[in-house]
């Protein structure tokens, strides 16, 4: 099995496969605390990232885009589904197996300070993977951390400092040095910017650039930010109460976006020309709870353009233009 973990299946383009995810929470009531409901936090989610490749998953906030690659890594249990690494089922992998994907597939998370324990130093941090996988002996231990550390722009000196002395974007630059430390190949990247401010978040999305193209690596990108999404994304994923409504490559999907709710998002990114102006499409209503989604297509309570197909019939993901994926009734192609 481990020769097979390591293996590229040469055979497909597919390096990650999500087919039909599901991740559903239960709710407990009563006085014995059964499951009296579930919140669908990601309902049949299917998509495929080919190898150096980057795939932007963004939504509004609650949507599940999160949810998914917390379960991509199996941080989260599934409910159902399927997640496949070149070629291996990662939610049928148990003991040591698992513990060998882990080493392949790795995640930077949203908030770097709650990420890094504030009792070590941070070079102690960025080697706690290496050593719970046994890598090297001390000293290789350290050249690996260095290493790592200066591709994020690190300095030596900064290992014995705790997290508390640096500063939001040095933060990120760490959690992103852990997560390179034992040389993965995929890394789900959990909306890496969100918290800092726009000046660092253009540093740190260039790291990240030039470390995909220096090592090879896959992005999972999640995030709400369309304008970080079109900088770093090859194809782009819409995620809309726990199913995807859209997905296509970037150029394509910000030029001709098929999907309403997709239109809607897009109205509202700023154009930096005070001459210009975009025709600003204002959703009706709120977002319903996951606990009770709509019946039919989730979107059609604030849909423009919903009939009463819409209601009643939930939309296929279909593809309308080579690549340009799209889950509407009357979506068409422009």
């Amino acid at each position: 099995m481990s020769e097979i973990l390591t293996k590229t299946n040469n055979n497909s383009r597919e390096f990650v496969r999500v087919q039909n995810l599901v991740k559903y929470y239960p709710v407990l009531g009563g006085v014995f605390r059964h499951e009296i409901a579930q919140v669908k936090a990601v309902d049949d989610v299917s998509f495929s990232i080919t190898k150096g490749e980057t795939l932007g998953l963004v939504g509004e906030s609650g949507c599940g885009k999160t949810t998914v690659g917390h379960t991509m890594l199996r941080l989260l249990p599934h409910t159902s589904g399927s997640v496949t690494f070149e070629g291996v089922d990662i939610f049928s992998l148990k003991g040591t197996e698992l513990k060998n994907m882990r080493r392949n597939m790795q995640i930077v998370f949203q908030d770097p300070y709650a990420s890094l324990d504030p009792r070590l130093p941070i070079g102690e941090s960025i080697a706690e993977g290496l050593k719970i996988h046994k890598v090297g002996n001390a000293r290789e231990r350290v050249d690996i951390v260095m290493e790592n550390m200066h591709k994020v722009g690190l300095e030596d000196y900064h290992a014995n400092r705790y997290p508390h002395e640096f500063s939001g974007g040095q933060r990120q630059r760490i959690g992103i040095a852990r997560a390179l430390a034992l040389n993965p190949k995929f890394i789900v990247l959990d909306e890496p910017v969100s918290a800092l401010d726009v000046s660092i978040q253009a540093q740190v999305l260039n790291i990240l650039r030039n470390l995909q193209k220096e090592l090879g690596l896959t992005y999972l990108f999640v995030a709400h930010n369309l304008a970080v999404i079109e900088h770093i994304s090859d194809r782009v994923a819409v995620m809309y109460l726990g199913k995807i409504a859209e997905m296509a490559p970037r150029d394509e999907l910000f030029s001709n976006p098929l999907h309403p709710y997709t239109q809607a998002l897009m109205s509202a990114i700023p154009i930096p020309k005070p001459t210009h102006r975009r025709e600003r499409i204002i959703l009706k209503g709120d977002v319903p709870s996951p606990l009770n989604p709509p019946a039919g297509c989730r979107f059609h309570p604030r849909c423009p353009i919903a009939q009463e197909r819409c209601a009643i019939e939930e939309p296929a993901l279909r593809e309308l233009r080579p690549g340009h994926k799209v889950a509407c009734h009357f979506a068409k192609q422009s």
